[in-house]
C-alpha cells in the first residue's frame, strides 16, 4: 500500500531541510569555493563569538558532527587559512577553534546566499506570510527544545 507523508509536519520539515541543504551546498561550493558543512563551521563560531573560544569537541556538538569529523573539517578549513585552532592555555588536551580575518567575508558571501536563496524559495509567499512562516518555524523549534528528554511519545 501507497501511504502519502507530504503532509506531516517532520517529513516536510525534513524534505525542506535537505532540498535547501542542496541548493545552498551547490551554490556555496560556485560562489565562495566552500561546502555548506565549512559555512555551518564558520558560522557557528561567529554565532559563539571568540570572546570565550570555542573548542573543537563543543563545535562538534554544536554541529551534530563526530569530533572525528569536526576534526577532518578543521584540519581543512584551516590549512586554507579560514580557521586558527592553538591548544587550550588551561588544557593542552583541547584545541580551542578561531576565525581567521578571511572568513569573515566568506561569511558575509554565504548569507547573501542564503537571502538569495530563502527570497527564491518563498517568492510565492507575500511578505506577511514569510513573517509568520519564521515565527511558526521558531515556535515549533522552541517546542522542541523544551521538550523534555525523557518524554514520552506514544507508541
Amino acid at each position: 500500500m501507497k501511504r502519502d507523508f507530504t503532509q506531516r509536519f517532520g517529513f516536510l520539515v525534513n524534505d525542506v531541510a535537505k532540498l535547501y541543504g542542496e541548493q545552498f551546498d551547490r551554490l556555496a561550493r560556485e560562489h565562495i569555493g566552500l561546502s555548506r558543512a565549512q559555512c555551518r563551521l564558520l558560522g557557528a563560531l561567529a554565532m559563539h563569538g571568540d570572546e570565550v573560544p570555542m573548542s573543537q569537541i563543543e563545535l562538534a556538538h554544536k554541529l551534530g558532527l563526530s569530533a572525528m569529523g569536526v576534526a577532518g573539517l578543521c584540519d581543512r578549513m584551516a590549512a586554507a587559512g579560514w580557521i586558527r585552532r592553538q591548544a587550550s592555555a588551561t588544557d593542552r588536551r583541547v584545541n580551542e577553534v578561531h576565525l581567521e580575518p578571511q572568513a569573515e567575508e566568506a561569511l558575509d558571501a554565504a548569507l547573501t546566499i542564503g537571502d538569495a536563496l530563502h527570497a527564491r524559495a518563498l517568492a510565492a509567499f507575500s511578505q506577511a506570510e514569510r513573517t509568520q512562516l519564521l515565527a511558526l518555524l521558531a515556535k515549533a523549534r522552541s517546542g522542541l527544545v523544551n521538550l523534555p528528554a525523557d518524554a514520552q511519545v506514544p507508541v
